[in-house]
């Protein structure tokens, strides 16, 4: 048989991001006597002791928010200097990827791919200009380019975008498939009374997922419907600042922060509808994995239109205009009580089962090592 393909994926931390998230989905279901995942981080992450388990090995540096721009590219070569064993590095890093790359190039690496996850980078004025400076460097050293939308891979690729290949953001179907009994189980663990509409997002507590907006938006629909409770999934560093505006609006009794979760797929069993409001997105996998569950989602129309599975289940909606959110909610929440439909065999059809897209990036990389 022979020893694995092994590939180092370079990642900032692998806690329970929507890349991460993907990264482990895709680990726990490669045929890993064929190709083996190993990690280069720079923190600690919730994932790590599962990787450990599944025989993958996890290198660590500093990030360059802790070292600064000249010590973290030192690094990044001393790093691929001493570990040029690696055919392949996956970085995942959006423009961040070009000093990865690149550092690999110098070492000898002969496949680099960029994976494009965003359709934005975060951070204020002087960290863009950073990391536009950084992404330069991606069309120099990359030799292959993936992405987990059409409109991630113009974000990072502009000009060679063409050149990207979609992988999709895949996930564990059967997993999600609606079931009224883990329904009932989830509601009477979390205490919600019969009869209550509840509203949810999973997603981390930073900029882009705009949590801010969904409180107002539920605050104003509670007014009319106080039957209504509002879950939110994920942590992060903003938490705490929307647990503040919760209070300010009085509504600290309807909605429930319930932290980073590992049973999201039976959480989202729970919720009648999704709400995803960001201000900007790769492709959200939270949002296929609301659709696999049967659960109505509005989306900013920020987000990729390549999200929309087909199951009527999806609306758009301007950031601008909050009204119609409500009047949205206001819809779903009346036709709510016809029930939930199955989605999942339709996902599959999609391409968005785990099982094919971690064979479809087990093939790939079996093509690029030749």
């Amino acid at each position: 048989m022979g020893n694995p393909l092994r590939v180092l994926h370079v990642v900032v931390n692998m806690n329970r991001g929507g890349a991460e998230t993907l990264l482990m989905n895709l680990y726990r279901n490669i045929d890993r006597s064929q190709v083996q995942f190993d990690f280069l981080t720079c923190k600690e992450g919730i994932f790590d002791k599962e990787i450990l388990e599944l025989g993958g090995k996890i290198h660590r540096i500093p990030y360059i928010s802790e070292v600064g721009h000249y010590k973290y590219v030192k690094m990044l070569d001393s790093f691929f200097l001493h570990n040029f064993q690696y055919n392949i590095v996956h970085s995942h890093m959006d423009k961040m990827s070009g000093l990865v790359l690149r550092a690999a190039k110098r070492a000898g690496i002969p496949i680099r791919i960029s994976h494009s996850h965003s359709t934005s980078s975060e951070g204020g004025l002087l960290a863009k200009v950073y990391k536009w400076y950084a992404g330069v460097f991606i069309k120099y050293n990359a030799t292959n380019l993936l992405a987990c939308s059409n409109l991630a891979a113009q974000w990072l690729y502009k000009n060679k975008a063409s050149k990207a290949r979609v992988l999709k953001n895949g996930i564990d179907c059967n997993k999600y498939r609606y079931s009224s009994s883990i329904r009932k189980k989830i509601r009477k663990e979390l205490k919600i009374p019969d009869g209550c509409f509840v509203l949810g997002h999973v997603g981390r507590f930073s900029p882009p997922k705009n949590h801010s907006f969904i409180i107002d938006i539920f605050c104003e629909h509670s007014k009319k419907h106080p039957n209504t409770i509002l879950i939110l999934i994920g942590d992060g560093p903003l938490r705490s600042a929307v647990e503040e505006q919760v209070l300010e609006y009085g509504v600290e009794d309807k909605v429930r922060f319930l932290g980073t979760r590992s049973d999201v797929h039976k959480l989202l069993q729970a919720i009648d509808l999704f709400m995803f409001p960001s201000l900007y997105e790769g492709l959200p996998v939270t949002a296929i994995e609301a659709q696999g569950a049967g659960l109505p989602c509005l989306l900013a129309n920020t987000i990729t239109t390549e999200v929309d599975m087909g199951l009527h289940l999806v609306k758009f909606l301007p950031l601008r205009n909050k009204d119609l959110w409500i009047e949205n909610i206001e819809n779903i929440l009346n036709k709510n009580k016809q029930g939930r439909n199955n989605s999942t065999t339709t996902l599959i059809q999609q391409g968005y089962n785990i099982l094919d897209t971690s064979k479809e990036l087990q093939n790939f990389y079996m093509e690029v090592v030749g």
